[in-house]
């Protein structure tokens, strides 16, 4: 710890960083009560499409097998069937924090023969793109998640210096001057008052 100058500036220099400590950290708990907020909506969030996802699985296992398989799944140049051009998102922004959001997939579907190509293609393809469609979501809302509990995790060690080191510390400097300073000055006055006895004295 950095030795203290026991000084009246210094007095001042502390206690103005003893106002700037205690006016940022309500700011500060705000944003990490924001955040945990957030993080929570987020998680249920990405519970409820984990569960999603989960019950899209078990309903259509034997069609995530089938099409699985590169005879039902592809062309007969071995193109896929099915893939993804773009998944679009937008920017948002949680307590100072920018996350994306997600909006939508959009879907290339190949020109397939009809004749070579099981009857039940087109019904699996439109549930591959929901199954991918959830998937996506859920890949976006993950990264909320953690560029939140990211800022999460950087707000609250900034509470917990303000609240555990810099403010006690300010504090105890400031106390400290002032006792040295009110020593300094009492020693001042006890020199002041012998001085002048012996001024009077000298008189006599």
């Amino acid at each position: 710890m950095a030795k203290i100058k026991l000084t009246k500036n210094e007095l001042k220099k502390k206690k103005d960083a003893l106002k700037m400590y205690e006016r940022y950290l309500p700011t500060l708990q705000l944003k990490k009560q924001q955040l945990q907020v957030e993080i929570r909506s987020v998680q249920t969030r990405l519970d409820q499409l984990e569960a999603k996802k989960a019950s899209l699985q078990k309903a259509y296992e034997s069609w995530i097998a089938v099409f699985s398989e590169k005879s039902a799944s592809r062309t007969i140049s071995g193109t896929p069937l099915l893939s993804i051009t773009s998944v679009m998102t937008d920017s948002g922004n949680i307590a100072g924090v920018a996350i994306p959001v997600f909006q939508d997939v959009t879907f290339e579907r190949k020109q397939y023969d009809i004749f070579a190509t099981p009857l039940w293609v087109d019904s699996a393809m439109t549930f591959m793109e929901q199954l991918l469609r959830t998937q996506m979501e859920l890949e976006v809302v993950s990264r909320q998640r953690d560029l939140l509990a990211h800022e999460l995790r950087i707000t609250t060690q900034r509470v917990n210096l303000f609240e555990k080191v810099k403010i006690p510390e300010t504090i105890a400097d400031i106390r400290k001057i002032r006792i040295y300073l009110g020593d300094q000055q009492t020693a001042q006055v006890v020199r002041g008052k012998i001085a002048k006895r012996k001024v009077e004295g000298a008189a006599r």
